[in-house]
């Protein structure tokens, strides 16, 4: 594993390794992976699994537009530390470059930013603040990095972190990552603040709304690094022609 796990430009052979894991989604990377480098670039091998279209699911009632292109959206949240890596690619599986992407999502005690009427008795008032929110546009290998942390829950939802993916100014792909629940109660049960919640998680994988519409396409990878958690999932866009 490198020394630094928020690098966003990886190595070539990393990439090749993001492409190819994806497909099984939501369950901690395997040890190996199968992929290959054509003389054009990044490939997938045939029949990989990876390169169908990312469902889009509802942008949700907590999207604003901070205007905030930044890597680490973090600004002092307290959690568990998480590197999201997202890689923007079209139909034929070939990396989009400079595109741009944006992510938002709760902390760790189930709140957004930027909006009244939160947490478990709804009182908890964020308006003007712009945490765990921010844009990147992706590298050469369509690969953008954040850092920040490890998603809360709130009633109604299981863990996911919500993203907009731009190809072009005219188009946008809207959708939600999500997380296995069992890393997802490992470190609600035993990181603070998570576990200083009196509230019990009420919704998990299986029962939330959004994923079973959406199906597996919307599983990121997750795995424990050395100084963080890495989260990491291809967004394949239909390109317009």
């Amino acid at each position: 594993m490198p020394d630094d796990p928020f690098r966003a430009n990886l190595s070539r052979r990393h990439a090749l390794g993001l492409l190819a894991v994806t497909a099984g989604g939501g369950v901690f990377l395997p040890a190996s992976v199968r992929a290959q480098e054509g003389s054009e670039g990044l490939r997938l091998l045939p029949n990989a699994g990876v390169c169908t279209i990312t469902p889009a699911t509802t942008e949700g009632p907590y999207h604003f537009d901070p205007v905030l292109e930044r890597s680490d959206i973090t600004e002092g949240r307290k959690g568990a530390g998480l590197v999201v890596r997202l890689q923007v690619v079209d139909q034929d599986c070939q990396p989009i470059e400079a595109a741009r992407v944006d992510i938002w999502h709760c902390d760790a005690e189930g709140h957004y930013s930027g909006y009244p009427g939160q947490g478990d008795g709804r009182d908890v008032d964020t308006t003007g603040e712009k945490f765990l929110r921010g844009w990147q546009r992706t590298d050469r290998n369509g690969i953008v990095a954040f850092r920040t942390i490890y998603p809360g829950w709130y009633r109604g939802r299981t863990t996911h972190i919500h993203f907009k993916a731009f190809p072009s100014d005219a188009s946008v792909l809207t959708g939600q990552m999500f997380f296995p629940d069992d890393v997802s109660e490992s470190i609600y049960a035993s990181v603070a603040p998570y576990n200083r919640r009196s509230a019990k998680r009420d919704t998990m994988n299986g029962d939330d709304r959004i994923l079973r519409r959406a199906g597996a396409g919307v599983q990121s990878a997750v795995r424990q690094g050395e100084s963080a958690y890495e989260a990491e999932m291809i967004l394949a866009i239909q390109r317009d022609e």
